[in-house]
């Protein structure tokens, strides 16, 4: 294992930093107080190449690693943390879920066109009365001759308005609970599903949130993912990838705090000195850089292990704790350094700290991960294998980690 990033990767991470600072900087804070999101940001996305990072190239991606993939991630959120969420969703949760799952007839139907980002993804899994407990989904498919129905109602779903094509999760048996779970590919058209927005959030408010609902809506079986009951194990897997991209992105956020407070410490000044000379505050930003350090190093090492095809339930898990409790005291503590203007958006930390609570909450809540490093600890978790594993990056891996 070493450190040094191939030319590869790091043409991947500066592709994704020329794109976020030089198109999205310059307007992300009006975009965010609008609460407004670009359709034209999702489109140069695609344009460039960023959505289908780590989706291989026979199925219209870019072919790169998965620390490729956790580099962009990271240096999108350093802008904002929306852009990161569209790496998540659309490729994380949905791409990567397809390429794992995904026959290859239904590869070829649905997969290349996300990856080209000719059409955008969204994963249809938390409703209003089930979010961590899976097992509670409501949303129910009933087999209909040749095909299946679906009815119910999906909540907090990112790129909700903007997506063509829903990787939705319904219960066929809600008396075998998880094991009734059962995955489907819906495409926007389906008569029957309609989607709109959620208004008032938080943080993130330049991103795309809302909720769809699907009334009869009729899928052939073809649009089955995996077989019947596999759905809660794909879904479970799809937040490996999830988890990854996330710890990567607030990775980006603890370092867009640690850079803002260094700027503003060694510029204002107190008592006759610059900011940045009082301890405390050298203290506060000695804390982002280890935060950034050890974040980045726990997602850089989940990385290398989906590289070589390995699993890493447990260690992306981790990465995603300690990646967005750090961001979330890194945010705070960069509010506290920039004071009064801190407390407004004169400055953009106090939006990195609206942002960075998000992070503690979805894609397995901060209070999940700490229990399941406990479990693993103590022996009360062990990872089965899966029927289908995640690809291993072609290449022997090396770099990134």
């Amino acid at each position: 294992m070493h450190f040094e990033l191939t030319e590869e990767q790091k043409m991947v991470r500066k592709l994704a930093r020329d794109f976020a600072e030089r198109e999205v900087l310059p307007r992300i804070a009006e975009l965010d107080a609008a609460a407004r999101f670009d359709k034209g940001i999702l489109r140069r996305m695609a344009d460039l190449g960023l959505l289908g990072i780590p989706i291989p190239e026979k199925y219209g991606g870019g072919g790169s690693d998965y620390v490729s993939f956790g580099l962009a991630c990271e240096e999108l959120e350093r802008v904002d943390t929306f852009l990161r969420v569209i790496l998540s969703v659309h490729t994380g949760l949905v791409s990567l879920g397809l390429l794992q799952w995904a026959d290859e007839e239904q590869k070829a139907r649905y997969l290349v066109p996300l990856a080209r980002g000719e059409r955008i993804g969204a994963f249809g899994l938390t409703e209003p009365n089930a979010g961590t407990d899976v097992a509670a989904l409501e949303a129910k498919a009933v087999r209909d001759g040749d095909g299946y129905v679906l009815d119910g109602e999906k909540t907090w779903i990112s790129l909700a308005d903007e997506a063509d094509t829903f990787l939705v999760f319904a219960n066929l048996d809600r008396s075998r609970a998880h094991r009734g779970i059962t995955a489907f590919i819906v495409e926007r058209e389906t008569p029957g599903l309609a989607s709109s927005s959620i208004h008032g959030k938080l943080g993130v408010r330049a991103g795309n949130t809302g909720s769809f609902t699907l009334t009869g809506c009729r899928v052939p079986a073809a649009n089955r993912v995996g077989e019947e009951g596999e759905g809660f194990k794909i879904a479970m897997s799809c937040l490996d990838n999830g988890r990854y991209t996330v710890a990567a992105g607030a990775t980006g956020l603890i370092q867009a705090c640690l850079e803002a407070s260094v700027r503003y410490a060694n510029q204002r000044h107190t008592f006759g000195a610059p900011v940045g000379r009082h301890q405390l505050v050298q203290r506060m930003i000695g804390h982002m850089v280890l935060q950034a350090e050890s974040s980045r190093l726990l997602y850089l090492r989940a990385g290398w292990m989906k590289n070589r095809g390995l699993r890493n339930t447990r260690e992306t898990a981790l990465a995603k704790w300690a990646a967005t409790e750090a961001s979330f005291r890194a945010a705070a503590d960069a509010v506290q350094i920039h004071g009064a203007y801190g407390y407004s958006n004169e400055y953009p930390v106090e939006r990195y700290l609206r942002n960075a609570k998000g992070a503690v909450i979805y894609e397995g809540t901060r209070e999940i991960m700490e229990i399941m490093q406990g479990e693993y600890a103590l022996g009360y978790r062990q990872d089965r294998p899966l029927s289908r594993e995640l690809p291993p990056w072609p290449s022997d891996g090396a770099g990134g980690a």
